[in-house]
């Protein structure tokens, strides 16, 4: 007679049957850079997650590398924004210095840079405005160019987010015509106009001035239209695609991981990140299981990598166990 308790009788038993495994291969830590020096902010939403100077930074990603950290994700916050988001593309951009600080200091460390010109426009959008409204075409080659300095100051993949139509194109393109071709596109394929994303928008300072994304953001209530942008994007060169947020769609995930064949990225966003903070600190729920049961969660979806803001905390207690 089938007993299913009987793999399940001991610790070791658990773990030779276990079907879905988290590993430190898996985990990516977001990263905020701002101008100045010895700069460490708390951001107030964000329990434990601070915008650091560059030199700051570079120590901050030497904490991550040493419990196991092989990957960031990082955005940078300048001081100056305009209607053209002109310090997303500027060679002295702080994220482009980030970038080559963290690259002269950790080499094989792989440096993931977020490509959307929302933290730096004065209007808070992720593109261009024209009559009131996000100029899709007119926006492109901006977030071409920026794409070409991340790669220029070392930037290992790049991860348009802004989710402009034909944008994933426009960047392999443009990272093809000037000797970029190893430089990898992670796409934000299927980023919802979720409410998930209160916490970043104060952490990058990048809350829209006037409406909404909804009109180039997704609609959280469409499937098969993610399955169709993923394709899209895949087609135009995208080396993997991403599903943001993570925890409310992981439906979506597992779809998209039955029809593709490149790697599934999940974004275990900013509010899901604080709701777990804020139950945390009520002593309402125990960390670190409730965090590792996400990830793990997101890994048996499908998700191939992991991006979240637990990623440092999440190594240290895999280091633990």
């Amino acid at each position: 007679m089938n007993r299913s308790r009987r793999l399940r009788r001991t610790q070791i038993i658990r773990d030779l049957v276990r079907e879905t495994t988290l590993t430190k291969n898996d985990l990516i830590q977001p990263f905020f850079a701002i101008e100045g020096k010895n700069k460490k902010e708390a951001i107030s939403s964000m329990p434990g997650i601070y915008r650091y100077s560059v030199d700051a930074l570079v120590k901050a990603v030497e904490g991550y590398i040493k419990v196991g950290g092989k990957a960031g994700l990082f955005f940078g916050i300048p001081l100056h924004k305009d209607g053209v988001a002109s310090e997303a593309y500027a060679t002295d951009g702080i994220l482009q210095k980030a970038i080559k600080a963290i690259k002269k200091n950790f080499p094989e460390f792989i440096v993931i840079t977020d490509v959307c010109l929302c933290s730096y426009t004065d209007h808070g959008h992720c593109g261009v405005i024209v009559k009131k409204e996000v100029d899709n075409d007119k926006t492109l080659p901006l977030l071409g160019k920026a794409a070409v300095s991340h790669a220029q100051a070392g930037a290992d993949i790049v991860a348009p987010s802004d989710m402009m139509d034909l944008r994933v194109r426009q960047i392999r393109n443009d990272l093809d015509k000037n000797n970029f071709e190893n430089v990898a596109v992670m796409a934000y394929s299927v980023k919802y106009a979720s409410a998930f994303y209160g916490p970043f928008r104060e952490a990058a300072h990048s809350k829209p001035g006037f409406g909404d994304r909804k009109s180039y953001q997704m609609d959280p209530a469409n499937t098969r239209e993610a399955l169709k942008e993923a394709r899209q994007d895949v087609l135009e060169g995208a080396d993997m695609v991403m599903v943001k947020p993570a925890l409310a769609y992981l439906d979506i995930i597992a779809n998209l991981k039955w029809h593709l064949d490149v790697p599934i990225v999940a974004y275990n966003v900013s509010g899901e990140y604080s709701m777990v903070k804020a139950a945390a600190l009520k002593d309402w729920i125990d960390e670190k299981d409730v965090v590792l049961e996400s990830l793990i969660s997101m890994k048996r979806a499908g998700a191939d990598l992991v991006i979240s803001y637990s990623s440092q905390d999440a190594l240290r207690w895999m280091n633990d166990e």
